[in-house]
């Protein structure tokens, strides 16, 4: 009789553990109010950028696994992954509205797929001359004695 109830009790567990358990959310808030993958832990959120970089930023390496970096961008969550205007580009999520030209043609910046906000505390609107920046460039760059903007009001405006 005990090792019938053992057996049972075994076969349960199988049968459990057989399951298809839900899908883990992994979407969370990283530094700076950017889109990230949430580990293991359920308390580290890595940034989009950091997951399969190579580095393992979770504690157990979820975020650098084969069944999630194995054919990038399509083993991604959906959450991780913008999108460029040419649909063969993509980049990571956090990389979206960062006020730099991520996909090559500022579609992650100023098109509406990208939904950005305008330029920030920390950015002075204009069109740049330079093929790194979109629609703004960061303040930092504002009165350097270089062109920054075409109407050069990032030297004598900003």
């Amino acid at each position: 009789l005990a090792l019938l109830l053992l057996a049972a009790a075994l076969a349960s567990g199988l049968a459990l553990a057989l399951l298809p358990r839900p899908p883990v959310n992994r979407l969370c808030t990283a530094p700076n109010n950017k889109t990230g993958f949430l580990c293991d832990d359920r308390v580290t959120c890595v940034p989009a950028s950091w997951v399969c970089d190579g580095v393992s930023n979770c504690r157990n390496g979820e975020d650098e696994q084969e069944q999630l970096c194995g054919d990038l961008p399509h083993s991604l969550p959906g959450h991780l992954v913008f999108y460029c205007s040419n649909p063969r580009s993509w980049v990571y999520a956090d990389q979206r509205c960062n006020g730099l030209n991520d996909c090559g043609d500022c579609s992650d910046e100023t098109w509406s797929l990208a939904a950005c906000p305008p330029c920030g505390q920390e950015w002075w609107s204009c069109s740049p001359v330079h093929y790194e920046f979109c629609s703004c460039i960061p303040r930092r760059l504002c009165r350097d004695g270089i062109q920054h903007c075409l109407g050069w009001s990032d030297e004598f405006v900003c």
